[in-house]
């Protein structure tokens, strides 16, 4: 019966196309296979005959395909002895032979899947939707394989018509003479080929067979044209460029980042005008703020909103901005390093490290206990704690831009304090994000192993502690030894030219960035000490190298507030405007009353006064907690919802931080020393 049932398949795979003229007869066909291929609705002498008459056409067509491997053996071995052929004209023939014979068996093979699905359908159970999930993703996965098959078939036919081509040229060349031109250009093709062979990675091939790595159906989307009679040779050259855009199934959108012809510039136009566009509209955005008594940094953010997708949708490239905002920060911070020299650091390095650390203490317990009685679970209390303890850097380095700082009658400078513990909170951020995967694992793990989850975090930590202690270590002996040599050198060879000063400046940045990263210590605490580090040299150099180093971070702080704008939704929060109001208000008042307290216990006597600039400095959620919710939300640890609640606190917490600081400011300093809040 199952070899009843196989051939029934085979011949309703293999009915001519004629017979099957329109869906209705379409449907009936297969009625009539099924009742077939279950023994019911047909006698058995027709049965018999549907069967035989099945099997003589299967075994016709696979003795047929036999036939035609044999002739094409028997031609490849013919054309491989033919003298009378040169070396390019018996590559293009066997070549064209070898795809012919991989189209057969392919195809034999494609009618032998069909076979096998259409019988896995038929005995499965139709109620069952796992089943069907299942079939379909077998069906999807075997799709795949064939659509790459055939993309590889069609490269291997472009470069048979390459031979084809060259033996052609060869038999041209033969039967003339060259002139001295066409020779050195005969000489040039050859090298230029062989250059393409030599940079060409074949990515595709290496990787399609590695571990993890799965074949996904994508859309080409070009972009579109007003005119497209007009603009037609301007989309054929983009699509030679492979400069259109890429669309999988989960609705990700993916560009070109490196090209197989390398020979061959580029250029991201989308990225450029979503650049370009961004620093357009910032302009009167920051002009806005300006205007009403707000920060320009609200106005970028605004600017973010309006391009994202929540407003005209016009950013193509969000990634790619992200990541150049990136810069904004790194620069940012270097210049807060710049201005935050060692011994500013020695001062109060105590309670910057002791700060931070007691406040995602308390954090961590009162989100638990909030947690215990909204019945969440602990991981997803742990995480959205840590989440919300951390706090904004760059916003407060704005906030303290251009304040003259320092200490008087031995009393503590709050702006060290306050920058001292948010560089601090960075540490703990590349913490944070190392001890997640460990998260992941807790949130399915049984109770038997968790005293194992609690012993990967504490080696964690003491890996971190130990990055650390390397890391200064590696700092003392920047500033003993390298430091001033390397500084006046730069300075000697930029006499004229500052261009030299700002790439020695940058490229030191970059190596201090690269250090911490591979020390698994945050990029941002390596752009801090290499700040500091280049302030030890004196005022002068520091005025010098913020003159040189400010306009670059202006630049990309601009961009990287407005891509904190791009993950800001007006409608959500509106929507939920009453709810998002209570948490955000709830949260900045439990972190200020927190950070008072931890101040009250930790910083001298003679300094209390400034715990409460502090306090309002750190009443508010850092921007990097879309990073850690977006890989939160990827791992499974927390929901969509709790996802887009984290971002529109967050995004909350920092509108309302201006306010708080300006009124700590009044409050606390007396009116001649009043720093500038923006």
């Amino acid at each position: 019966m199952k070899v009843t049932g196989f051939i029934s398949l085979w011949t309703l795979v293999s009915l001519p196309c004629g017979q099957l003229a329109n869906p209705a007869e379409h449907e009936d066909v297969v009625k009539h296979a099924i009742k077939l291929h279950r023994g019911k609705g047909a006698v058995i002498t027709q049965r018999k005959q549907w069967v035989l008459e099945s099997c003589r056409k299967l075994s016709g067509l696979l003795r047929q395909k036999n036939v035609v491997l044999n002739k094409l053996k028997n031609a490849i071995r013919a054309v491989e002895k033919d003298a009378g052929l040169s070396d390019e004209e018996k590559l293009f023939q066997v070549h064209t032979f070898e795809i012919f014979q991989k189209e057969l068996n392919e195809s034999e093979n494609s009618v032998f899947q069909a076979i096998h699905g259409l019988q896995r359908a038929l005995q499965g159970d139709y109620k069952d939707v796992v089943n069907m999930k299942e079939s379909s993703r077998q069906r999807l996965e075997a799709l795949r394989e064939a659509a790459i098959k055939e993309e590889m078939e069609y490269v291997e036919l472009l470069a048979a018509e390459k031979h084809q081509v060259e033996a052609l040229k060869n038999i041209q060349h033969q039967n003339k003479s060259l002139s001295m031109l066409d020779e050195i250009l005969e000489d040039v093709r050859k090298a230029a080929d062989r250059l393409e062979e030599e940079i060409e990675e074949h990515a595709f091939d290496d990787n399609k067979s590695v571990r993890g790595v799965n074949f996904e159906a994508v859309l080409r989307v070009e972009e579109d044209e007003a005119n497209s009679k007009r603009n037609a040779s301007k989309r054929e050259v983009e699509d030679d460029l492979g400069l259109s855009m890429l669309i999988d199934s989960q609705n990700n959108q993916y560009i070109l980042t490196k090209p197989r012809d390398s020979t061959i510039p580029r250029a991201d136009h989308h990225f450029i005008k979503d650049i370009v566009t961004i620093g357009m509209l910032s302009l009167p955005c920051g002009w806005l703020c300006t205007t009403i008594g707000l920060p320009t940094m609200f106005g970028y953010i605004i600017c973010g909103v309006l391009l994202g997708p929540s407003g005209l949708n016009s950013i193509k490239s969000i990634v790619q901005v992200e990541t150049l905002g990136e810069f904004g920060v790194f620069f940012t911070l270097f210049l807060v390093g710049l201005e935050f020299s060692p011994e500013r650091l020695r001062k109060v390095w105590k309670i910057s490290l002791q700060g931070p650390c007691y406040m995602t203490v308390l954090m961590i317990a009162f989100g638990l206990l909030w947690g215990h009685l909204l019945q969440i679970r602990p991981t997803q209390s742990v995480f959205i704690s840590t989440c919300l303890s951390l706090s904004s850097t760059p916003l407060v380095s704005r906030f303290l831009a251009g304040s003259v700082r320092g200490d008087k009658e031995g009393d503590i400078d709050y702006s060290s304090v306050l920058l001292g513990m948010l560089v601090m909170q960075d540490v703990q951020l590349g913490l944070f994000i190392a001890v997640m995967p460990t998260l992941i694992q807790a949130g399915v793990s049984t109770y038997s192993s968790i005293f194992k989850e609690i012993l990967r975090i504490l080696i964690l930590i003491g890996q971190i502690l130990f990055s650390l202690a390397a890391v200064f270590l590696l700092c003392l002996v920047i500033k003993t030894y390298l430091i001033g040599p390397y500084y006046r050198k730069l300075h000697t060879e930029s006499k004229g030219n500052k261009e030299i000063l700002i790439l020695g400046i940058t490229a030191f940045t970059f190596l201090m960035l690269t250090i911490t990263e591979l020390l698994d210590v945050s990029m941002e605490l390596g752009c801090f000490l290499a700040g500091a580090l280049i302030s030890s040299q004196g005022h002068m150099v520091t005025e010098e190298i913020m003159c040189c180093i400010e306009p670059i971070r202006d630049f990309l702080a601009i961009i990287f507030f407005a891509s904190i704008g791009l993950h800001v939704f007006p409608t959500f929060v509106i929507y939920e405007l009453t709810v998002l109001l209570f948490l955000t208000l709830s949260v900045v008042i439990m972190k200020f009353v927190l950070a008072v307290l931890v101040l009250s216990l930790i910083l001298p006597k003679t300094s209390q006064y400034i715990k409460w600039i502090v306090s309002a400095g750190l009443a508010q959620v850092s921007e990097f907690s879309f990073v850690l919710g977006s890989r939160a939300r990827r791992a499974g640890i927390i929901s969509r919802e709790v996802y887009l609640l984290i971002l529109s606190v967050t995004t909350l917490s920092l509108l309302l931080a201006p306010a708080l600081w300006r009124a700590a400011i009044m409050k606390c300093v007396p009116r001649p020393e009043r720093r500038s809040s923006t």
